[in-house]
């Protein structure tokens, strides 16, 4: 059971796991980033408390914590209890939410492990935007993508903004990076895989175009924010598909056309009964 410990003090050093995290916001690849996962708010603390991370500490008003007594209950874990004003100081802004949780990272599964027995992947390509990427996971586990596989350009998944807009997603979605680029696309396909490119060319298919089922797997192939999927990206998949669109808009934000595409390719794939985890998790089938 996580043990509740109250203090006042914003310079108490058992609370510097939360530190300052607008200026050092604990990415691995920043000065003094210690790589931390870190959850905000109830629902994405409590999706952390019951993932595989090994969470070190929470840190909450007395109100939020309590929202979260029964997954409390299950940890082993101090619990710091302070006043919003204290947590304001800590943290270095008003976190509205009212509670955070801290958690050690943990080895990422191979691409191999993902791809193993899922039915539709997403495979990202250069994006690099963390809002936009945990909206990107958010999608995924909702329409029923069974991992996320990350190409070159891609931001970590695990940044706190990630972790926070996914709703928590990115802890339940599994996701590992590509180690060839875009010559791994051939590998995707060696295991029945079709890879799918989204892009907004004319000569692309219209995805309301595409048959029934387009094959017993399916990868989406999504690219940056503002260039889009590279050429040598798009030449390495088996068809271009495009989501029509009414005259005088050009183009959607990439987590929006990537959620429209998830959820006409889910549909298209073969009936297989392999399943990921986060099929597992929406009760997909």
């Amino acid at each position: 059971m996580a043990l509740l410990i109250y203090t006042d003090d914003a310079a108490d050093e058992r609370l510097d796991d939360f530190r300052e995290l607008t200026t050092a916001d604990r990415r691995p690849d920043r000065p003094g980033g210690r790589g931390f996962v870190i959850a905000e708010g109830t629902v994405v603390v409590r999706r952390l408390l019951t993932s595989r991370y090994r969470v070190r500490s929470l840190l909450g008003t007395e109100r939020r914590l309590a929202e979260l007594a029964p997954e409390l209950a299950a940890v082993d874990v101090p619990a710091y209890v302070a006043p919003a004003e204290v947590m304001a100081k800590v943290i270095g802004f008003h976190l509205n939410r009212g509670v955070l949780a801290v958690a050690d990272r943990v080895p990422r599964p191979s691409a191999e492990e993902v791809v193993e027995d899922a039915r539709l992947l997403a495979v990202l390509e250069g994006v690099g935007d963390h809002e936009n990427l945990g909206a990107m996971f958010r999608n995924a586990a909702a329409l029923g993508v069974d991992g996320v596989l990350l190409g070159p350009g891609c931001a970590d998944p695990l940044y706190r903004r990630s972790v926070r807009v996914s709703m928590g997603n990115v802890l339940r979605v599994p996701f590992a990076s590509v180690p060839e680029w875009p010559s791994w696309l051939n590998r995707l396909r060696d295991k029945g895989f079709r890879v799918a490119a989204l892009t907004p060319r004319a000569d692309a298919i219209d995805l309301r175009a595409l048959p029934g089922e387009v094959g017993p797997r399916i990868a989406v192939l999504v690219g940056s924010e503002g260039h889009g999927l590279t050429e040598e990206a798009i030449a390495s998949a088996d068809l271009a598909v495009r989501i029509p669109m009414s005259s005088g808009v050009d183009s959607l934000n990439v987590a929006t056309a990537a959620a429209v595409a998830f959820y006409e390719l889910a549909g298209r794939a073969g009936s297989s009964e392999a399943g990921g985890e986060a099929r597992q998790v929406m009760g997909r089938g």
